[in-house]
């Protein structure tokens, strides 16, 4: 559909999620969806399922049945409801009962919609019909033998002779499914019968005609297939007869080598053994005939025996054996037979047989039938308006919500109502997240939606009660990730309200907040030293319990046994001490420093420079965690789930923010801060503490000269540098002359 031309309705944009969206106010706005650019779409398609909305309104809607429903499908909706509705603004309202005085009676559709809803639902114009009422009435005329829709089936008969003959054509042509969902038959599948039972009853009066044809009459083909299903293997058999006259030497293959038959032995044999069947069908001898009774290979003897009863001796009488001159001669009995199965017309007629073929056409059960179809076709006015009064009062329900869920996102933007592809709530880590969508292949769902950079969680939801499980996924754009981990548990309560246990089984990682990104270098630096010094004590206990082991060992062995003593006090490793040691040294080396350039600056430039110091570790986490905020995209998502998004959906920031709820306390509530159950504070911290601020203004003040200058006595006189310092040193004492001798 092109949407280059110029629009005459007047359209009002609203801004929300980075992108203009469409207002859609009145039923003129609705009524125009087919002249606004699909460029300004939010969607163009979304799918039927996984969505939290009316099911049967979104199967209506698709009417091309392939579980999707896109742009062109959800205009034509619209304008059919807005043509029967006086008022087309009556669709903003998502009304659930359907006034009959709304009904536009000056269409023709309208017009007996109004009429069913008068006569068979026996309401005024002063009464609304619910969706319920319309639904109910749809079934129940659904369900009628004759309900319009031109497809009879076996209920429609008055007769058991007719339901029997419609189940006989069924079985023939194949059903139709008819509004109530039962297998029926339409006019053309009744048209189709007769033609091909006529064509198949035509074919077989050649037959009847021609002796040749039938040389067994009626039996004639089932004896043919008895000989088609042996036909190769006899042949091969006579052939091989043939070829061991012609040379002796051949007869031992031709029968097989003894060391065909002795792998074959050693394998537990029954007639269906499939090596067996590839031996001879008998011994086979130059001039031999075929065995009929005795000596035929045992893959074969029910099918030779098929053959001896159904042909040989209807044809050739009682015989022990059959000759290659009475094989050909049986081969020449069949060949016209033959022929004529290749000339097979009204195949589907089989299935039935002649005899019930025949019966059906010389009798009235065509002109039964097709007065069936008419009187279902006169009822076609009746179930048209049930059908579209169903539809109606869906559509009047729900047309708008889908539209403001698919034209524009105003739901989902305006934060008022959820979206319809909001599955519900998660509860988990002292946050609540909105932003939850079912899913059904998580990994699949997960190699498109990484694409959003949003934290995704994916859980697998369970109400043990009664055994359901389903999958989603949920987005989390508030707090941080710390405690954020696959096999964490929530509770997820869906859109019913429905409680779920929820476990989170998958996890996509992205930049949560700017708060987080502030802060993540100190963490990462303390999750390092706390990695660095538990992996050496944990290699330093594992080195102590294997020395302990073996000095174990070499007491039991050597040593006289002992009473046991008190267990060994525990001595600190110095491994762990050496590591420990090395990264406090760094620390304060670096430290030390950074505080000598910053004590050198005048006091007002200290604060400034501890921010600037803050600032140059947190800005690269900081900018990468907000080029990727700012990329935060709902597309991604939606598409993954089946969606055709046509705009770049931002969750910014502050949305985000809206989406994800982090605890707090209510507002006026009081706060106990005295924890009974606190750890008792050691005074080893603070001592710790005070020794790495010691040793660091011991670093300080000696790279800046006061130490050199305390101890030299000259701290009233302390030079500004060590180069001054060393510039300034006092010179060696001069050498006294010697006195004169």
């Amino acid at each position: 559909m092109s949407q280059s031309r110029a629009s005459p309705h007047r359209w009002g944009f609203f801004r929300s999620g980075g992108f203009d969206q469409v207002k859609l106010e009145t039923g003129a706005d609705l009524l125009a969806l087919d002249q606004l650019d699909l460029k300004l779409w939010v969607a163009l398609a979304c799918p039927t399922s996984g969505l939290e909305f009316d099911k049967t309104t979104l199967d209506l809607i698709d009417t091309d049945k392939d579980g999707r429903i896109r742009a062109p499908e959800l205009i034509a909706a619209v304008k059919w409801a807005g043509a029967l509705l006086r008022n087309p603004d009556d669709l903003l309202k998502g009304a659930s009962t359907l006034p009959v005085a709304a009904i536009n009676e000056a269409t023709p559709e309208g017009n007996l919609i109004a009429t069913f809803a008068r006569r068979v639902l026996g309401k005024s114009d002063g009464d609304e019909i619910t969706v319920d009422e319309a639904a109910a009435a749809a079934q129940t005329f659904a369900t009628k033998p004759l309900n319009g829709d031109g497809i009879i089936t076996a209920d429609t008969a008055d007769d058991e002779p007719t339901r029997l003959v419609i189940q006989d054509i069924i079985a023939c042509v194949g059903a139709e499914t008819d509004a109530s969902g039962k297998p029926g038959l339409s006019q053309a599948k009744i048209d189709q019968f007769f033609a091909e039972g006529q064509a198949f009853s035509d074919w077989w009066k050649k037959a009847e005609a021609d002796a040749q044809i039938l040389p067994l009459g009626l039996e004639t083909p089932a004896a043919a297939a008895a000989l088609k299903a042996v036909q190769a293997k006899v042949n091969d058999f006579f052939v091989r007869c043939t070829l061991a006259g012609f040379d002796p030497r051949a007869l031992g293959a031709v029968n097989r080598e003894e060391k065909d038959f002795v792998a074959l032995a050693a394998k537990e044999l029954s007639p269906d053994t499939p090596e067996l069947a590839g031996f001879p069908l008998a011994r086979v001898q130059a001039g031999a005939a075929l065995p009929l009774k005795a000596g035929i290979n045992p893959a074969w003897t029910s099918a030779i025996a098929a053959l001896d009863a159904m042909v040989v001796q209807p044809l050739l009488g009682n015989k022990d054996s059959l000759t290659e001159k009475e094989w050909s001669e049986l081969l020449a009995r069949f060949a016209a037979h033959e022929n004529w199965c290749g000339s097979k017309t009204g195949q589907a007629i089989e299935k039935i047989g002649l005899r019930r073929a025949r019966e059906i056409l010389a009798g009235a059960a065509r002109e039964k039938l097709t007065e069936l179809v008419r009187l279902d076709k006169a009822e076609q006015g009746y179930a048209q308006a049930a059908l579209g009064l169903n539809r109606l009062t869906h559509y009047f329900r729900d047309l708008s919500r889908l539209c403001h869920n698919f034209v524009s996102f105003c739901d989902f933007y305006g934060r008022k109502n959820k979206a319809i592809f909001q599955a519900g709530t998660l509860y988990l880590d002292q946050r609540s997240c909105d932003l939850c969508l079912t899913v059904e292949d998580p990994a699949k769902h997960a190699a498109m939606a990484a694409l959003a950079g949003t934290y995704l969680a994916y859980c697998e939801c369970v109400r043990k009660s009664t055994g359901q499980k389903m999958q989603i996924v949920a987005a989390f754009t508030g707090g941080d990730s710390d405690n954020l981990m696959v096999g964490r548990n929530g509770i997820f309560f869906d859109r019913k309200g429905g409680d779920w246990d929820a476990t989170i089984t998958k996890i996509v990682e992205n930049p949560i907040s700017i708060r987080q990104a502030f802060f993540s270098p100190y963490k990462k630096l303390v999750r390092m030293i706390e990695e660095l010094v538990a992996k050496r004590a944990a290699a330093a206990g594992a080195a102590a319990d294997a020395r302990l082991q073996t000095a174990a060992g070499t007491v039991v062995t050597t040593a006289p046994p002992v009473k046991p003593g008190p267990p060994p006090t525990p001595k600190i490793d110095t491994g762990t001490l050496a590591a420990i040691g090395l990264v406090l040294t760094t620390l304060l080396g670096a430290l030390g420093g950074i505080f000598s350039a910053i004590l050198g600056l005048p006091w007002w430039q200290v604060p400034l420079a501890l921010v600037g110091i803050m600032l140059a570790i947190s800005a690269p986490a900081v900018v990468m965690a907000y080029l990727k905020l700012r990329r935060r995209n709902l597309g991604p998502i939606l598409d993954a789930n089946g969606w055709a998004i046509n705009a770049r959906a931002k969750v910014n920031v502050p949305f985000g923010g809206s989406l994800t709820r982090v605890a707090v306390l209510p507002p006026g509530s009081q706060r106990d801060l005295v924890d009974p159950f606190a750890e008792k504070k050691s005074p080893w911290p603070k001592v710790l503490i005070l020794v790495g601020l010691l040793l660091l203004t011991y670093v300080v003040l000696n790279s800046m000269g006061y130490i050199y200058d305390w101890t030299n006595g000259r701290l009233g006189d302390r030079r500004p540098s060590v180069e001054k310092r060393a510039t300034t040193a006092p010179a060696p004492a001069k050498k006294e002359a010697e006195p004169a001798k």
